[in-house]
This record gives structure tokens, C-alpha cells and sequence, in this order.
């Protein structure tokens, strides 16, 4: 089956915005101020399972792909994350934002509050990195279309609607903000220059919902345990 044209690739693409979970009950009570400091430890801890295993799902989509020019531009994303030295780093700074709303390192770091409705995505989301071609894997990155305007729009709300998080907390956000813009594009690249058939366009396309559906799960899990979510 022949590939669609690139602009219809992309719409196909974009098109699944609205199941990004920007929407989700959960981040909605965030924005508008209702969650309460224990909800707020909860989405913390449990977001922290994620952000430690991003550069895991990364690492696992470099070990699949055998160009040498995508790999050089694929462990840059590594680094972001895990830093070149200890107390550097995406995921150093999202223990600072867990630090704080009031929990202390060694909570986060032994994973006592992870739920396992967010371990069971977040794992599936790392094995579905090794375990599928590696331009699959790549297209699953591909919220970050849709990330950029989400932490903006928390990284406002959360000063302004919880006031008691210092702000060394918000490190993560500021500095992912400025990240996250150029990723996206170059992610977006990749995936459109190396989706050569249709099947491997749609292939693309349901790799994006799935992760979609991984970061939705995240929220559910939290949202139940909160008391607010549906059973």
C-alpha cells in the first residue's frame, strides 16, 4: 500500500490531540486549583515512575536503530534526562518538584506510592520500545506535539493555584518547556522522512494513540486512588 502524502500523514497525526491527556479529569482539577497537597504527592510519585523510565524507553529505541545519524540526535535525549552527572537532569528535577509538595527523596526513590495501574502502562510503554521497530518507537514520542502548551498552562496554574510549591520545584517545567518545541519538530521529522508505506505510516499513527493511552492509564491510576475517580 502506498504511503499518503506527508501533510495527511501529519493531520492523521495531529488529529489525535483530543486524547492527549491535557483533558483528563485529574489535570483539570490540577489547573482549577482543587487538588488537595496528598493528591498532589500522589500525581508526584506516581509521575516520577515515568520520568524515570523515559530514558529507559529512549535508551531501548537507540538500541534498535541501526543509523548511526539517528542515534547521535536519539541519546541527546538520554542526557536531558539522566544528565551528565548525579544531581543533574530531567529526572533530578522532577525529585526536586516531589520534594517540593512535601515528600522526601527516599519515598520517591524506593517507589513506595507508585500504583500499579502506573506501573503496569509505564512498563508496557518500555517494552513496547524494545520490542517494536525503532521508527514505531520514535512515533510513540510524538505527544510532544502536543506537550508544549500543557506545561505551559500547568506551570502557570500550579504557581499560581498552589502557592505554598517553592519554586525550585518547578525546574523540570521550565527547563522541559524550552526542550520540548525542538523535539517535537525533530521527532515529527524523523517519523514522516522513515514512514516509506502506508503500514508503516498507520503503524506510526497507532503507536501514538498507544502512548496516549499509556499517559491517560497514568492519570486513572492516580485519579481512582484519589477517591474522585470512577471505579
Amino acid at each position: 500500500m502506498s504511503a499518503v502524502p506527508a501533510e495527511e500523514f501529519v493531520a492523521e497525526l495531529r488529529a489525535l490531540a483530543p486524547r492527549y491527556w491535557d483533558s483528563h479529569p485529574f489535570h483539570l482539577r490540577m489547573h482549577a486549583g482543587q487538588l488537595s497537597k496528598h493528591e498532589l504527592q500522589a500525581w508526584a510519585a506516581n509521575r516520577w515512575y515515568y520520568q524515570r523510565c523515559i530514558a529507559q524507553k529512549d535508551a531501548a529505541i537507540l538500541s534498535n536503530c541501526p543509523l548511526p545519524e539517528i542515534r547521535r540526535q536519539w541519546r541527546e535525549r538520554i542526557i536531558w534526562h539522566d544528565g551528565t552527572q548525579p544531581g543533574e537532569g530531567g529526572a533530578e528535577n522532577w525529585i526536586r518538584l516531589a520534594e517540593a509538595v512535601g515528600l522526601t527523596r527516599e519515598e520517591v526513590l524506593d517507589e513506595r506510592h507508585v500504583l500499579p495501574g502506573t506501573r503496569f502502562a509505564v512498563d508496557a510503554y518500555v517494552n513496547f520500545a524494545r520490542t517494536q521497530p525503532w521508527v514505531v518507537g520514535i512515533a510513540s514520542g510524538l505527544t510532544e506535539m502536543f506537550s508544549g502548551a500543557l506545561m505551559r498552562k500547568r506551570l502557570a496554574a500550579l504557581r499560581e493555584q498552589y502557592p505554598w510549591i517553592a519554586e525550585e520545584g518547578f525546574a523540570y517545567f521550565t527547563n522541559r518547556i524550552q526542550a520540548v518545541a525542538g523535539e517535537g519538530r525533530a521527532t515529527l521529522d524523523i517519523v514522516v522522512e522513515h514512514s516509506l508505506t502506508r503500514e508503516q505510516q498507520l503503524a506510526a499513527v497507532a503507536a501514538l494513540s498507544f502512548k496516549c493511552d499509556v499517559l491517560r492509564a497514568v492519570l486513572d491510576a492516580v485519579d481512582y486512588y484519589s477517591g474522585k475517580g470512577k471505579p
